[in-house]
């Protein structure tokens, strides 16, 4: 099975929005290293404790500092933009990293209401027009011209970025079958339903200009530790942090374990946070081996994308290590 890694550039307490993107580019080339498949970032606005706001330049920017893994996005929020300058952008990308990038499409807003106004003029954007968009920008990254315009996206080269379809709902599945791209589930963001969704996407799925047959996979945060109890200690922080985005909270950096330990929740709040942990798996690297493969089987898939968030950054480059040689991956070498 493959194992893979969705980056969302969180900022740690006490850290800054250059330490994060230190920390991802010091991340893609541990995990490169490891034998992870594939390394998504995305994309978010207005937010003080997520740096990833443009994935489209920090994927060029990760591709340049690793040799094998493929990067990409996770992804761009394509209403908000032509899919004309999207084609070409990761043309551009796949050109000069021929074979490595992924483009990862989505629509959610990325923020807060006010975002959607900022980013289209004080308009909003025409969600309607998102498949019909996502249609346009496969014909233009593989050398089509959809209105005969005479228009293409260039550069036009051998290679040509793969598209997949983002979601956490039956409707994006529907589309992305319908579309004929791959399709990856957000279960860290809905932990329910997940599997009906995929086995939507894979039973209508129809050919198309990019793919002959369906392609999935599964997104869910994860925390590894040496034991249980010290995973546990970890995941405390993503649990309180999860927590305070639900209830609109816009702090400073995710929370540390030590902070999420003297944190007075509620009887609901604790309730929520039992609620949160269907998006998560958290334990040692036998336990998480076993609910990672169970949730590949679950969905019919043989590639999970892997977030983890924990403080202090040593601990997620640890967790990243365990996962990797509790799953036996092909760890790679390069020179200096």
């Amino acid at each position: 099975m493959k194992l893979s890694v969705l980056d969302q550039s969180p900022i740690l307490t006490g850290m800054s929005p250059i330490d994060a993107f230190q920390q991802t580019t010091e991340l893609v080339q541990h995990v490169d290293l490891l034998g992870y498949h594939r390394y998504w970032v995305s994309e978010h606005h207005s937010t003080k404790s997520l740096a990833g706001s443009a994935p489209e330049i920090l994927t060029a920017h990760l591709a340049a500092h690793t040799k094998s893994i493929r990067v990409g996005t996770g992804g761009v929020l394509l209403p908000h933009y032509s899919a004309y300058k999207v084609a070409e952008s990761f043309r551009v990308l796949d050109t000069l990293y021929p074979g490595r990038i992924d483009l990862g499409v989505g629509r959610a807003p990325g923020g807060m209401p006010n975002v959607n106004r900022a980013l289209n003029d004080g308009g909003a954007p025409n969600v309607e027009h998102y498949p019909q968009q996502v249609k346009e920008l496969m014909a233009y990254l593989h050398g089509h011209d959809p209105y005969d315009m005479n228009v293409y996206a260039t550069p036009l080269a051998e290679t040509t970025p793969s598209i997949w379809m983002l979601g956490s709902s039956g409707t994006s599945a529907r589309l992305a079958a319908d579309v004929g791209a791959s399709y990856s589930f957000a279960h860290f963001i809905n932990g329910y339903g997940g599997t009906r969704a995929m086995s939507r996407y894979q039973d209508h799925f129809q050919p198309s200009m990019q793919q002959e047959k369906p392609q999935g996979n599964v997104s869910i945060f994860v925390v590894c530790s040496e034991t249980e109890e010290k995973a546990e200690y970890l995941a405390s922080s993503l649990d309180l942090a999860i927590l305070k985005i639900e209830q609109g909270g816009n702090r400073d950096g995710f929370p540390t374990p030590d902070e999420a330990s003297q944190y007075p929740y509620s009887i609901f709040e604790k309730e929520r946070v039992r609620e949160n942990r269907s998006r998560m798996v958290v334990g040692d690297p036998k336990q998480v081996k076993e609910k990672i493969e169970h949730l590949a089987r679950a969905y019919n898939v043989n590639e999970v994308i892997v977030n983890t968030i924990v403080s202090p950054f040593e601990e997620r480059l640890k967790s990243y290590e365990l996962l990797a040689k509790e799953f036996e991956l092909d760890t790679r070498s390069y020179e200096a």
